[in-house]
């Protein structure tokens, strides 16, 4: 295996990014609420721009049925997706500090866990969790960006997935109307189109860019 320093990482990421806008990014802190479809792409593709650090959050285990759209592999069944995607996340830029907290995220919890970073990913499929997750960043954590996700499930056109400005500190990505059933389940093109709206959401409140 080829040895690679932080050094020669972080030079090489500064040549394709720029130095100011490097700089920016390795600074950020943000964290990632749920690691399915959505938070297992979005942790990926930051941890690859060379974000400081991610934190991230789920209570649950990869089984076989998350295959179909999220990051884990046949290896990693069985073990928790905070430690699989850790894993993952190590092998394509082992430089990322990444804090993981195995836990259900409820209203009793969400301000002691989300605390200490600056932009909050809203990655769940549950509808009581996001609502739960918005309602409590919004009302209590107003100082931290939320970007939350309605509407990312079937094969409906790519066009459809959108992010939307909702309020100073709230963005929404998704078509806010396709939902899950029956023949038109939660697929990885779209799923990942939506995840890589958030994360490009991301990179845009970290160099100031507040615009949807």
């Amino acid at each position: 295996m080829n040895k690679l320093s932080k050094e020669e990482f972080e030079y090489i990421l500064a040549l394709r990014h720029s130095p100011n806008v490097q700089n920016k990014i390795k600074k950020a802190k943000i964290g990632i609420a749920g690691l399915g479809g959505l938070g297992s792409n979005v942790a990926i593709s930051l941890a690859r721009i060379g974000i400081g650090k991610l934190l991230l959050v789920d209570f649950d285990v990869v089984d076989l049925s998350n295959l179909n759209r999220q990051q884990y592999f046949i290896k990693h069944i069985g073990m928790k997706k905070t430690c699989a995607l850790k894993d993952i996340i190590n092998n394509c830029n082992p430089f990322v500090d990444i804090e993981t907290k195995n836990i259900f995220i409820d209203e009793n919890n969400i301000e002691e866990i989300f605390k200490d970073v600056d932009i909050i990913v809203e990655a769940f499929d549950n509808p009581k969790s996001k609502a739960i997750l918005a309602n409590t960043i919004l009302s209590k954590m107003p100082e931290k960006k939320l970007i939350s996700s309605s509407g990312v499930a079937g094969y409906f056109s790519s066009n459809s997935i959108v992010t939307k400005k909702i309020k100073d500190n709230f963005y929404i990505v998704g078509d806010n109307t396709s939902q899950s059933k029956p023949g038109c389940g939660l697929m990885a093109p779209r799923v990942g189109i939506a995840a890589y709206h958030q994360a490009n959401m991301v990179l845009r409140l970290i160099l100031g860019k507040e615009k949807a």
